[in-house]
């Protein structure tokens, strides 16, 4: 299903910037580069081991995980540039990382998350935050942005091919109307409309734009409940308060750095 995503938004974006808007196609060395590592972070990597994560922990349980990059983005900007890491940092990680672990400990208990899917979710979004970094901080000098998220969607599916090849199960497939559907809207609004969105924000500033993950652990958590059933408790109400509080004092520190 994720290839099939990949797949469908890459031909659909590269088709409407070089068919239709008539936008150069990548040159040089130093973009195939930078495509190839956007690509591999964001797509091979992030939505490789988020697949792979969300198989063992919750619907909520994986939108509370989204939530914590705007920490993690803030801690590897702070890491790669070798600027000093202030006390409000550390305390806005230990907050967020208690959040995730009382709100995970009910669905733990009740077999909603494991601790290697909760691990997998980890690093899938440290290679995320990661991904947002270095693409804020690359010259992709005139080159459109449906064209970059267009090449580096294709590149990255293109890494994933091999897992993907290694561990298919055709049995497991089931090709009728509601895969298509699923495929469809992975591809689409979140793939191009969604990304697209995220990489206008990052273009401002990264961790600037990682204050509308805000929404993520609240809305998550309403829809998992509402649709899919899964249990709320005052751990979930206590984690995801911990949570938005340790990503209010990112903001709050980018707001006095500003």
């Amino acid at each position: 299903m994720a290839m099939a995503r990949f797949a469908l938004a890459s031909v659909l974006m590269l088709t409407i910037t070089h068919g239709v808007l008539r936008q150069r196609l990548p040159s040089g060395k130093r973009i195939w580069k930078q495509l190839f590592m956007y690509g591999l972070l964001n797509i091979t990597l992030y939505l490789g081991l988020y697949v792979l994560g969300m198989q063992e922990v919750s619907a909520g349980l994986g939108t509370l995980f989204v939530a914590t990059n705007p920490v993690l983005i803030l801690l590897i900007n702070t890491i790669w540039f070798k600027q000093p890491i202030r006390l409000s940092t550390v305390l806005s990680f230990v907050l967020c990382i208690t959040g995730m672990l009382c709100a995970a400990y009910p669905l733990y208990q009740e077999s909603h998350a494991s601790l290697y899917g909760i691990s997998t979710l980890f690093l899938s979004m440290l290679s995320y935050s990661a991904g947002a970094i270095y693409f804020a901080r690359q010259d992709w000098g005139n080159l459109h942005i449906l064209t970059i998220n267009g090449w580096q969607t294709l590149i990255g599916g293109i890494c994933l091919l091999p897992f993907t090849i290694l561990v298919f199960d055709r049995s497991a497939n089931v090709l009728e109307y509601p895969w298509w559907g699923a495929v469809a809207w992975l591809a689409i609004p979140v793939s191009i409309i969604a990304m697209l969105l995220w990489l206008y924000l990052l273009r401002d500033n990264p961790v600037k734009a990682s204050a509308w993950l805000f929404l993520c652990p609240i809305v998550g958590f309403a829809i998992a409940a509402a649709w899919m059933n899964e249990p709320l408790s005052w751990h979930t109400l206590v984690g995801v308060l911990l949570v938005l509080a340790g990503l209010y004092l990112v903001q709050r520190l980018k707001a006095a750095k500003n």
